[in-house]
């Protein structure tokens, strides 16, 4: 795993999302979760490429449940993306790496 993502819990989440003028895309997942293993690899070159831009948090769902129900996550691999604390977007399921680039992207200033 890449050292440029951060693992949050449900006490730590609210403050990395957070972050004026940073964008944070957070993945929740599970560890028996197929798809999110698929998804990691991918998540790693994109925490490494967009490094000076992004934050990319993991929460792990089973371990942090009181934060998925309060954001309504009701599948996983769900990635959210923040702006100034705020959710600007959200996609559900495994990502390209090229999809993940071009949602990140449109958020860019």
């Amino acid at each position: 795993m890449s050292e440029c993502i951060t693992h949050a819990t449900d006490e730590t989440l609210e403050a990395l999302i957070n972050q004026p003028g940073r964008l944070v895309l957070v993945d929740f997942w599970a560890d028996w979760c197929g798809p999110c293993k698929a998804l990691a690899p991918t998540l790693d070159d994109i925490a490494e490429e967009y490094a000076d831009q992004l934050l990319v948090v993991k929460v792990d769902v089973v371990a942090n449940e009181a934060t998925a129900r309060r954001l309504s996550v009701q599948s996983i691999p769900l990635l959210v993306l923040y702006s100034g604390g705020l959710e600007v977007d959200r996609a559900a399921g495994s990502q390209t790496k090229s999809r993940l680039a071009a949602l990140i992207d449109r958020h860019l200033a």
